[in-house]
C-alpha cells in the first residue's frame, strides 16, 4: 500500500473548528458533530485531492464502496473541503426513527427500488445538482463483492445523470474503511487505530459520450469510464494492479448487502 501521510492532530483540531456547518440542517449537522470525533480522532485518516472538488455548483462524487462506514469518512472529507454532500440511500432508512430526520432534513435522496417511485431518485438527484449541490453516489450500489476488494462493475445510473446534467463527476476512492467496520458487522474495530485513506481525482473525461444519444451502450460506457478512474485511485492507494476486468456481481451472484443507490436504468434516457 502507498503511504498517504495521515492528518496531524493539529490539522484535525483546525478542521474541527473550521469545517463547514451551514446548509447541513439541524439533524444532519448534529449527526456530523456526533460522528466527527470517531472519523477524525478514532482513526489515522489521510486524504488528498480535495482541490478537485468544485468550490461551487452542482457535481457528482463517484465513490467505491467497501464498508458501511464509508459515508462517515466521505462526509468528513467533503465538508473539510468546503462542500456539504447529499447522499442517495435506500428508502427503508426513512422508516428508522432519528435516521429519517437526519436524511430527510439533510437533503438526502431516497431510492425506491422495484416500486412505482423508482424514478424519483433519478429526478431528485438531477434537481439537487441543478440547485448547485454535490450528490454523492456509490455506483456499485452495495459493498463490492470482488474477493480482493476492488471496485466491481457498476450500475449505470450515475452515467445517465452525468450525461443529462453535464455536471462534473469527481472520482473518489476509499481504502481502509473496511478495516474499521468490515462489511456484515456492526462492531467497529478501533484499537489499534486503523489507517483510512480517501483520495479524489480530477473530473472524469466523458467527452466521448457528451452530446451523443443516451442509449444503454452510451450509459454503460460513461459509467465504465467513471469506475475506471475510481479504480485507478484505489490502485494508487493500495500500490497494486487492479484486475483487467471488474468483478461482475450479475454473473457471480449478489453479496446480499442490499444497497440501493445505483439507480440502474434499463431503458434509453430521454
Amino acid at each position: 500500500m502507498t503511504a498517504e501521510r495521515p492528518l496531524t492532530e493539529w490539522q484535525k483540531l483546525v478542521l474541527t473548528f473550521s469545517r463547514r456547518w451551514r446548509s447541513a440542517g439541524f439533524w444532519y449537522g448534529l449527526a456530523i458533530a456526533v460522528i466527527w470525533p470517531f472519523a477524525m480522532f478514532g482513526t489515522r485518516i489521510a486524504w488528498r485531492g480535495g482541490e478537485h472538488l468544485p468550490r461551487t455548483g452542482g457535481a457528482l462524487l463517484a465513490i467505491n464502496h467497501v464498508s458501511f462506514s464509508d459515508p462517515i469518512f466521505n462526509v468528513a472529507f467533503t465538508v473539510s473541503h468546503g462542500r456539504m454532500p447529499r447522499f442517495l440511500a435506500k428508502s427503508e432508512l426513512w422508516k428508522v426513527p432519528i435516521v429519517r430526520s437526519v436524511l430527510g432534513r439533510g437533503g438526502h435522496i431516497p431510492v425506491y427500488r422495484a416500486s412505482t417511485r423508482a424514478g424519483d431518485a433519478y429526478r431528485d438527484a438531477i434537481a439537487a445538482i441543478k440547485r448547485g449541490e454535490i450528490v454523492a453516489f456509490y455506483p456499485e450500489a452495495t459493498y463490492t463483492a470482488d474477493p480482493d476488494g476492488w471496485p466491481m462493475k457498476a450500475k449505470n445510473g450515475i452515467g445517465r445523470i452525468a450525461l443529462v446534467t453535464g455536471a462534473p463527476v469527481i472520482p473518489v476512492a476509499n481504502w481502509g474503511t473496511q478495516d474499521v467496520l468490515p462489511p456484515g458487522t456492526a462492531r467497529p474495530r478501533l484499537l489499534p487505530r486503523r489507517n483510512v485513506t480517501v483520495v479524489a481525482g480530477p473530473p472524469v473525461d466523458l467527452s466521448a459520450w457528451v452530446g451523443g444519444p443516451r442509449t444503454r451502450s452510451a450509459l454503460d460506457g460513461a459509467t465504465a469510464a467513471i469506475m475506471a478512474d475510481v479504480t485507478q485511485l484505489v490502485a494508487e492507494i493500495r500500490g497494486e494492479t487492479p484486475p483487467p476486468v471488474p468483478f461482475d456481481p450479475a454473473g457471480a451472484g449478489s453479496n446480499g448487502t442490499g444497497g440501493s443507490d445505483g439507480i440502474e436504468q434499463e431503458r434509453p434516457a430521454s
